[in-house]
């Protein structure tokens, strides 16, 4: 192996674990906005059921927790991206130009994030590869 190649043998391991850590972020993210908690560093808005915010937690939650179990990833991930680029273009492009004086680097880095697990899966240690492998007979992977 080359300088700067990485062996096949780590990539689906840590496609897994990119998923995980962004689906335990991402969750964090919704329960904080339906449940104050972990409590917001800035006060937030009151949340009104089927509110533009009460949807939004509902979707990072409960979307949050798909991503985290490797659950339906491809559709979870793809609906997720969509909800960041909205975030973005209605709360973050109208204050500035740039993501990081808008603060609105962490919505475009979790729709690029959500895009890629979109189009890559959710890795081995997905409960969407533990479906596959059961309809394949295959035994379980380590």
């Amino acid at each position: 192996m080359r300088h700067g190649e990485s062996s096949p043998a780590w990539s689906g391991p840590l496609l897994s674990v990119l998923r995980l850590v962004a689906g335990l972020l991402f969750l964090e993210v919704g329960t904080m906005k339906l449940f104050g908690f972990p409590p917001a560093p800035m006060p937030m808005p009151p949340i009104h059921f089927h509110s533009e915010l009460w949807l939004a937690g509902m979707l990072e939650t409960w979307g949050g927790l798909a991503i985290v179990l490797g659950l339906f990833t491809r559709p979870v991930a793809f609906i997720l991206s969509g909800e960041m680029a909205v975030a973005y273009f209605q709360a973050h492009a109208p204050k500035a130009f740039f993501p990081v004086t808008n603060n609105g680097a962490l919505a475009v880095l979790f729709c690029f994030l959500f895009l890629y697990l979109a189009g890559a899966g959710g890795g081995p240690w997905s409960v969407d590869a533990a479906l596959a492998r059961a309809r394949r007979g295959a035994p379980p992977t380590a």
